[in-house]
């Protein structure tokens, strides 16, 4: 038995940090990445996809949103698909999936909206279902129970937390049990949830559940591989274990980077950072953290260089410069002005950004940098009319 395991579409996420063209982009390209997996899936010889929910982003998608993905999984008849509701789009009444079974699916489209075993080519699958978005029991329990024919190679799919996520998040939702591969007997456990793809096992029988993460990255933190990916299974028995090989199919990469800045030169470095990151830096998205105190005269440096070319460079720059501080030369205060209320003012400003006390600070800063900005520009126009 050979499938595709995925998960995590989340088709209709809105992402707000980013500008109305790029999230437009992002928005497409979570549809666009279901023909990416169905042309994988014909490629390796699989037939059947298996989908471990979160097929949608929220659970009340518009008309549009709720026939997208049907519509990219109909263009591959030859390919069935399996899929089952997830934390963000539960089965409940007047939900995504009654609105789907009411509209209808192409033949090749399976949607698996109770707890009964089905059969997959070779195999049988055992779905569970999500009514709600936060389970307090185990949402996998009743698989233990869910019969199939003696020696079918049984593919469990649901989607929740195999283990806390750790003591940032404390939930307790949705947790399903380390061991559920061997207790309901399954050859394969299909896992969505996790949008970083990572495995699992336990005693001598290795790893039987496997998350695939999301296959096109919607997020700077996806922990495990970091997603975009799809895992192709291959499974020769009821109890062999799954031959498991990942493949890429996303688009886009998400990255975290950091910088302290106190001088040009800490500029010049971070600016040929980001423009090596990667060779198609309009794939990319960067979530930049900067800290550290420049002069007035680099800080329009960095505003120029970093927040207006690299940024632009590059599919989205999400900048937290907030612990960038003002650091006034002597200089900077002589080109806002030699002396009269225009410097004394500056100084004021200068003095609020530099105290850690001053409830108006960042207020301060900002208006000090445009102080110094839009004196610049006009010494710039004075020499240019001389």
């Amino acid at each position: 038995m050979r499938f595709l395991h995925t998960s995590d579409w989340q088709i209709g996420k809105a992402f707000g940090f980013a500008d109305d063209a790029t999230r437009a982009v992002l928005h497409d390209e979570r549809l666009e990445v279901i023909g990416r997996l169905g042309r994988l899936a014909q490629a390796q010889g699989a037939t059947a996809v298996l989908v471990a929910g979160d097929v949608y982003d929220v659970a009340d998608p518009s008309d549009r949103t709720l026939r997208q993905p049907i519509e990219r999984m109909r263009q591959f008849p030859t390919l069935e698909w399996h899929l089952i509701p997830g934390n963000h789009d539960p089965h409940t009444p007047n939900g995504p999936w009654d609105r789907l079974q009411r509209a209808g699916v192409p033949p090749n489209v399976h949607l698996h909206l109770a707890p009964q075993a089905q059969a997959v080519g070779d195999a049988v699958l055992v779905p569970v279902v999500l009514t709600r978005r936060h389970a307090l029991g185990d949402p996998t329990a009743g698989m233990d129970a869910i019969a199939t024919p003696e020696g079918a190679i049984r593919l469990g799919l649901a989607h929740g937390s195999l283990r806390q996520f750790g003591a940032e998040d404390s939930t307790t939702h949705n947790l399903i049990a380390f061991d559920r591969a061997d207790r309901a007997g399954l050859a394969y456990l299909a896992l969505g949830d996790w949008h970083g793809g990572q495995c699992f096992g336990s005693g001598d029988t290795g790893s039987r559940s496997w998350y695939s993460g999301t296959p096109e990255v919607d997020a700077f933190d996806t922990g495990g591989w970091g997603g975009g990916e799809a895992l192709l299974v291959q499974i020769d028995g009821p109890r062999a274990l799954p031959d498991v090989t990942r493949h890429r199919v996303g688009r886009f990469k998400w990255r975290r980077e950091a910088a302290t800045l106190h001088s040009i030169t800490d500029i010049d470095l971070l600016e040929t950072r980001l423009r090596n990151l990667q060779p198609d830096l309009s794939t990319l998205l960067v979530s930049l953290r900067v800290e550290g105190a420049l002069s007035l005269a680099a800080r329009e440096a960095y505003e120029r260089r970093i927040r207006g070319d690299a940024a632009s460079a590059l599919r989205a720059l999400r900048l937290d410069d907030g612990r960038l501080q003002p650091e006034p030369s002597t200089a900077d205060l002589e080109a806002i002005d030699q002396g009269g209320f225009v410097r004394v003012a500056a100084e004021r400003l200068a003095r609020m950004a530099a105290d850690p006390a001053e409830l108006r600070r960042g207020i301060a800063a900002q208006a000090l940098q445009r102080l110094y900005v839009l004196h610049m520009r006009r010494a710039g126009e004075t020499e240019a009319g001389a």
